[in-house]
């Protein structure tokens, strides 16, 4: 048996039976886990919208509603993007299945607000030298969500 065989099946085994990988914290072997999830699940349009939709119902409170509009938003106003998620979150690519824009809940990094961002290379949101791609988000009145829908928009033209 060659070296590279014994080292599959010892990777194999640690893996069976929980034990951690080395120098990986257990957020990290999480997210590895999660992304191997997200690749599966964005071969299939439907399974990566379920996946969209199982990510915000896993979320509680403000950031539950707010995923949930957010959603209805971009679906309404960017139909030519499509749900997926991406690092755990609600996210949305174009055609080429680039992440144009995501959505991150308060809760995943402990953060005081939730953050609705823009992927610089894949959403068209320039404006001369300096511009936002990320935007807090405390709550979402009529005034915010047209906010958001102008930037989709944007993003997408």
């Amino acid at each position: 048996m060659s070296t590279k065989t014994d080292t599959k099946k010892s990777a194999r085994k640690s893996t069976a039976t929980g034990k951690k990988y080395a120098g990986l914290s257990a957020e990290e072997i999480a997210a590895m886990k999660e992304t191997i999830k997200e690749r599966k699940a964005a071969a299939n349009k439907e399974d990566a919208e379920k996946a969209v939709l199982e990510k915000i119902a896993e979320m509680k409170g403000l950031d539950h509603a707010m995923a949930k509009r957010i959603h209805e938003i971009i679906k309404a106003s960017a139909p030519g993007l499509s749900p997926k998620t991406w690092y755990g979150m609600p996210a949305y690519a174009n055609q080429d299945d680039k992440i144009v824009c995501f959505f991150q809940s308060a809760a995943k990094f402990n953060s005081k607000y939730a953050t609705l961002g823009f992927n610089h290379d894949n959403a068209n949101l320039d404006e001369g030298n300096m511009w936002p791609s990320a935007f807090s988000l405390k709550a979402l009145t009529s005034a915010e969500e047209a906010k958001i829908i102008a930037l989709v928009k944007k993003a997408v033209r």
